[in-house]
């Protein structure tokens, strides 16, 4: 009797130690959730590089938004062109793209801290982190990124920004005027394109009616 009791004893301590463990390890684990939340600033989105295997369910994390973005006047033909040669061009599709007159521009223009009427003046490209480029700047950016022989026309950043600006929003100005526009994104004339666009169940299902 002396031994049941000794062992149901040894067993009940067993157990405390074990509650205590686990105790321990749950508040560790709930300052390391506080300490992470009070690192983000509300309002900031985030960027990633590489696109994680999980994404934890809290309310304390910014959206996350893709590397590598074109966001462009989608009605433009002329913008819209350029966006096909860089597709046909793009043969490892590091480029992604989007419209935008599409609500998915929006956490990218607050990113870089845009507005529309910025991007309509001047396409921008979201790099990474921090990292974004608009008008001469962008075009050479995203050509740098595509295979050879596109990304030698990367070699023009050596011609001073103000004047390769100063040509692309001439050009920019007058786009409509010169090769037109639509009343929607073009893209969706040529579905084949669409899976190179983060917007595309967007553009889709609000344009379902025209398809």
């Amino acid at each position: 009797m002396c031994q049941l009791d000794a062992k149901l004893l040894k067993l009940d301590e067993g157990e405390r130690n074990q509650s205590k463990r686990y105790t321990s390890f749950a508040e560790e684990m709930s300052d390391a959730v506080i300490a992470s939340a009070a690192d983000v600033i509300p309002g900031e989105e985030l960027i990633f590089t590489e696109e994680p295997n999980t994404v934890p369910k809290t309310s304390v994390l910014p959206s996350l938004l893709q590397p590598r973005v074109v966001v462009y006047d989608g009605v433009c033909h002329l913008c819209h062109a350029g966006v096909k040669w860089v597709i046909n061009a793009d043969k490892h599709e590091k480029i992604k793209f989007c419209c935008l007159q599409s609500k998915a521009a929006e956490p990218y223009l607050r990113a870089c801290g845009l507005d529309r009427k910025d991007v309509l003046r001047r396409f921008l490209f979201v790099e990474g982190p921090g990292s974004y480029h608009q008008a001469s700047t962008a075009a050479l950016k995203v050509a740098s990124y595509l295979p050879l022989p596109y990304s030698a026309l990367s070699a023009l950043f050596i011609v001073p920004t103000p004047l390769r600006d100063a040509i692309y929003d001439y050009v920019a100005k007058n786009r409509y005027n010169w090769f037109g526009k639509d009343d929607d994104c073009i893209v969706l004339r040529e579905m084949d394109m669409l899976e190179r666009f983060i917007d595309r169940e967007e553009l889709v299902e609000k344009n379902r009616w025209k398809l």
